[in-house]
């Protein structure tokens, strides 16, 4: 199987696309998959830019809606997880994972899926301590806090990948994991980049929860994306034997070295995506503790048997199918002949992948902070709409920190992360 990986996309997928579509015909090969690694922006509509956290002069439509309307198509099945720019609002609505638009799909805030019989995990969004042990407790219409912070990687989701125990072949991750630049060639790193050598230096630059995730699930490979530039490392996990091949990429730009292509040794294609049976049965185990405000997690709380869980998953799948449940709009599509002041609806949509998926395990539906937990989700039949340089401090901004060079422009990167 060949396998594209790409760092931040920021909407640009008309240029990802192409360049893959012409390297095919250049090479004579084929493309399986592609990977992105965070800052996808999926942005559908105009309302969608307001969950958007970046710069004004950043904020554009780009060309996602056009995969979302249907007027294009994705040419390869592609997956993604979130990064720390992302359309937050319609993430949300697929938690778990789906379909943002068709052949494009999203892991989820944390999630393992199978494409044939590669087996992908990934963590969306990136590490703040002073929100790792929170819930996820913001709600729509966000907030100046809540836009940055709900993006914020949580204890809750690192949690449930930590009981992963069958071997993941790629993860995900958006930053990178805390340590990694020990692992390779910091010095050529910090020739390009020597403002990372502070953090480096104290070891601060990466995510914490995702070098846990690396000690414990010791993927084939890993990839990463965040920093705006290309670093590779051979992690070796002590006496095991087993090694993980890490790799993070630059944004799509020309020149800049924001794709890869890998094989995986598969089966023969072609290839779908699969629910994973041992990820939905932790789904099922954890999803009754699902965090909806600051309060800490107390996972000795959860009362299903994972053993339990894991048949009950199996004589589901074997009744329906693995499948992922079919895409589905569930907002208004930018529409350039019309005026952006339309009048959308600024509340939570209650997308049917989600509540199918749910139905699927018998788990109740919290996306909406409801009050009302005694029941089931509805069937999908029942579908209605519902409502300075100081990376420590927040988040790599959307442009690169190579290419400030006004006062004017650094402010406004400084806005963006505080």
């Amino acid at each position: 199987m060949r396998i594209a990986v790409e760092g931040c996309m920021h909407g640009d997928l008309d240029s990802v696309y192409a360049t893959l579509l012409h390297l095919q015909e250049v090479e004579k090969t084929k493309i399986d998959l592609l990977i992105c690694c965070g800052d996808f922006q999926a942005v559908r509509n105009e309302k969608d830019l307001e969950s958007l956290n970046v710069p004004l002069k950043f904020r554009s439509m780009n060309s996602f809606w056009k995969y979302y309307s249907g007027e294009k198509a994705a040419p390869f099945p592609t997956i993604f997880i979130g990064g720390n720019h992302e359309a937050s609002n319609y993430l949300w609505e697929l938690y778990y994972g789906g379909w943002a638009a068709p052949q494009i799909y999203f892991l989820g805030f944390a999630g393992v899926v199978k494409f044939g019989n590669v087996r992908i995990g990934g963590l969306s969004g990136i590490y703040k301590a002073h929100h790792y042990y929170s819930g996820h407790y913001e709600k729509l219409p966000y907030n100046e806090q809540d836009i940055r912070s709900i993006y914020h990687v949580r204890e809750y989701d690192v949690h449930k990948l930590m009981q992963v125990e069958e071997p993941i072949d790629v993860f995900l991750s958006h930053d990178w994991p805390l340590g990694i630049t020990d692992c390779g060639n910091v010095q050529n790193l910090l020739h390009r980049k020597p403002f990372f050598e502070q953090e480096i230096r104290e070891g601060t630059l990466g995510n914490r929860a995702a070098a846990e995730l690396m000690a414990k699930l010791k993927p084939s490979y890993w990839f990463s994306a965040h920093l705006h530039c290309k670093f590779a490392a051979l992690v070796k996990h002590g006496d095991s034997g087993r090694v993980t091949k890490f790799l993070a990429l630059d944004k799509c730009l020309p020149g800049r070295n924001f794709l890869q292509i890998f094989e995986v040794e598969s089966e023969t294609g072609p290839y779908e995506f699969n629910y994973d049976e041992e990820w939905l049965a932790i789904t099922r185990k954890f999803n009754p503790l699902f965090p909806l405000t600051k309060m800490r997690v107390n996972f000795s709380d959860a009362k299903l048997g994972i053993q339990e869980c894991r048949q009950f998953v199996r004589n589901k799948l074997q009744m329906r199918g693995s499948k992922p449940f079919d895409f589905v709009q569930t907002a208004p599509c930018h529409n350039p002949s019309q005026s952006v002041t339309r009048d959308f609806h600024s509340g939570h949509y209650r997308n049917p992948q989600t509540e199918s998926f749910l139905h699927l395990l018998e788990l109740q539906y919290f996306l909406d902070h409801s009050t009302d937990f005694g029941k089931l989700p509805q069937s999908p039949g029942s579908f209605s709409s519902k409502g300075s340089f100081d990376y420590s401090s927040e988040d790599i901004p959307i442009d690169d920190v190579d290419d400030v060079d006004d006062a004017d422009e650094q402010n406004e990167i400084d806005d963006a992360e505080t």
